[in-house]
């Protein structure tokens, strides 16, 4: 019998648990994950500098740049090429489109940052990142995960509305329905006892069901 050799997978990151840390090379000198500390941090990845896609996204995170700014919130992107493609890349969408892009890119030639956060999916490519989004809270916890394939760009306000929501939840205590926004109201916890899911339709809130209540902050 011929002996069968099984390569482990590498160890993906995980929601709730500490994100991987990094000392990277950027357009903006070397980043590491603790300079994040005490700031929300989105993490995202792309193919590669000069695609079209790539271009449509890093100007709407530069657009938005402000607003995740005032959410306590940084940007820092990432894909395989190194900091003179990226600088490279960078003025040509200044002179073409007339956007500034205010936050720093990694140079991750040797993958490493990608590897250590799976960005890389050899059924997509061997030696480009796919669209990766990782958002890490000021503890440094990863705390959502969002992938795209290579052909179709994301929806930035997507991620300003999944900031927001997860910055309420930490606040509150409260969970977010499909599509909320700031503003809508929220989703109570359901009680975890009997007597608390008896008493819970004179609490107070717009009570559908026991487990299903919602009210405004």
């Amino acid at each position: 019998m011929t002996d069968i050799e099984v390569v482990a997978a590498p160890a993906l990151p995980r929601l709730n648990e500490k994100a991987p840390d990094f000392t990277a090379k950027t357009t903006a000198g070397i980043k590491t994950l603790a300079d994040y500390e005490g700031k929300w941090l989105i993490l995202f990845s792309h193919p590669a500098d000069f695609t079209p896609v790539c271009s449509t996204e890093f100007m709407a995170f530069a657009n938005a740049y402000d607003q995740f700014q005032e959410m306590n919130c940084e940007l820092l992107g990432l894909s395989i090429d190194s900091v003179h493609s990226h600088i490279a890349w960078v003025r040509s969408i200044k002179e073409n489109w007339g956007v500034d892009i205010q936050f720093p890119i990694i140079d991750d030639i040797s993958m490493s940052v990608a590897k250590a956060y799976g960005m890389i999916h050899p059924g997509a490519g061997d030696t480009s990142a796919v669209r990766s989004t990782f958002f890490i809270d000021p503890k440094g916890i990863l705390r959502a995960m969002v992938y795209y394939p290579m052909s179709n760009g994301r929806s930035i306000p997507e991620f300003v509305r999944l900031l927001a929501a997860m910055q309420t939840s930490d606040a509150n205590g409260v969970a977010t329905p499909e599509g909320w926004q700031p503003g809508d109201k929220v989703i109570v916890p359901p009680p975890s006892t009997v007597a608390g899911a008896e008493s819970r339709a004179s609490e107070g809130y717009e009570t559908i069901d026991w487990y299903f209540s919602k009210k405004e902050l």
